[in-house]
């Protein structure tokens, strides 16, 4: 896959790319984990999985979630805000399904933290560590190689349910979506390969052309003695590193509950088209079908919202409509199954837009301010938590940051967040680098 760029021409990181199932456990395994987070925090989790709608580049708040009509024109923009269904809360008017549904989520308009870049933000947000760089220098390529993502973390502290693979990357890897320092079996599983295309279909989840279950059998153990044999004559653990990834694989292709779960033509066409025929939206559908066959964590990467130019007519036909119709027809439809209260969902993206619209009609990077929404997994719906000044341009009530907001989840998930691991050299990284849990939203 190309790599892609932002703006300031900093390249994505790659993530690992092959697939994660977790732990290989027995059936008690995500139970004794449940019991384990039970009693570090005395009360059962209010959540058994998180879907994380991560909207990369930066969307632009003010024009979506927290307008600013008295602002002058060159702040306001174009647009003007609508009614929800919650008296006294209003939206962009380009979000009108999301308003009919505003009395099932939660805005957090005081999100606010100081890292301005592209990869440098996005790896903040999915680690809560602020980045590394290979080079030493601030300004250059992060290394994204040590800390954990989210769902790595996830994945390490409650383990798989079932045969689905416990952390995904949806439809390509995410910028720091990595195991970081946790190592292979921690890896996300990322599909590279969109749903909303015709021909989709997850690679892998299939026996080659001509193989049947016998022959790959016989494969598989030629393959385990083959490691063996190697490792013993170079010393090295690189043979028992691929063998993970080797089982994976392996547990994936002999799951045929895992492959009914990434078949998303089995969904008729009117929810296909209830999700819309968005890359977003196919995405968030899948999302769905995952956590309900048991993955614990779904993070969706979707892109273009780096709008410095002409983000009028693209944020208008584009994508504040696919995000709109995305995240409410997920809300919904999870509501629906009876699988809101126990599934967190987030969107957010790693900063929002500048205030000023600049002389090219779009808006620059700004991480002062930025609007997260939350539904699902033990929040309270209906609110709107924190307000920002006239400009949008920094928080009139407590700011909460990056760490607040992992804080959270993990708490919503029962995850221990004072827990603390150690690299292979020693040093401790803390589950949670600070934070708490936001007042008022859980």
């Amino acid at each position: 896959m190309p790599l892609t760029h932002y703006c300031d021409r900093v390249s994505r990181r790659q993530a690992l790319r092959l697939g994660s199932v977790g732990l290989i456990g027995g059936l008690t395994l995500p139970r004794l984990l449940e019991l384990e987070a039970v009693a570090s925090t005395g009360k059962a989790p209010k959540a058994k999985s998180v879907i994380f709608l991560f909207l990369e580049g930066g969307p632009s708040t003010i024009d979506m979630w927290d307008l600013k009509p008295d602002a002058p024109a060159e702040i306001r923009g174009p647009y003007q805000p609508i009614a929800t269904n919650v008296p006294g809360t209003l939206v962009g008017e380009h979000c009108p399904l999301t308003a009919q549904i505003c009395d099932k989520f939660t805005m957090l308009r005081s999100h606010s933290h100081k890292d301005n870049g592209h990869d440098t933000g996005y790896h903040y947000c999915m680690t809560g560590y602020k980045a590394a760089f290979a080079d030493g220098q601030a300004g250059g390529t992060p290394n994204n190689l040590l800390f954990p993502s989210l769902g790595s973390i996830v994945s390490r502290e409650l383990g798989p349910r079932g045969n689905i693979p416990c952390y995904i990357n949806l439809p390509d890897p995410m910028s720091a979506g990595g195991p970081g320092f946790y190592g292979p079996e921690h890896a996300p599983f990322v599909l590279e390969t969109d749903p909303v295309q015709p021909d989709f279909e997850v690679r892998d989840l299939r026996l080659a052309p001509g193989v049947n279950g016998d022959r790959f059998e016989r494969r598989r153990r030629m393959l385990s003695a083959l490691e063996k044999s190697e490792g013993s004559a170079a010393g090295t653990n690189r043979p028992a590193v691929m063998s993970t990834y080797y089982e994976k694989a392996y547990q994936m292709i002999t799951a045929p509950d895992a492959r009914k779960a990434f078949d998303i033509t089995a969904e008729s066409d009117k929810t296909r088209e209830r999700y819309g025929n968005t890359s977003l939206g196919q995405c968030a559908l899948l999302a769905r079908r995952l956590v309900e066959a048991g993955s614990r964590f779904v993070g969706i990467d979707n892109g273009s919202w780096d709008t410095h130019f002409s983000q009028f007519p693209s944020l208008k036909e584009d994508l504040i409509p696919s995000a709109d119709r995305a995240f409410s027809a997920l809300v919904t439809d999870l509501e629906e199954r009876g699988l809101l209260d126990s599934t967190l969902v987030i969107m957010m993206g790693e900063m929002g837009r500048t205030p000023m619209i600049n002389n090219r009609a779009g808006r620059d990077h700004w991480s002062m301010t930025q609007t997260v929404l939350f539904a699902g997994g033990g929040v309270k719906p209906g609110q709107v938590i924190g307000a920002t000044d006239k400009r949008c341009a920094y928080p009139t009530t407590d700011p909460y940051g990056v760490e607040d907001i992992i804080c959270t989840l993990f708490h919503q998930l029962g995850v221990d967040t004072t827990k603390t691991y150690y690299t292979p050299l020693g040093r401790p990284v803390p589950i949670c680098n600070g934070g708490k849990v936001i007042p008022g939203l859980v």
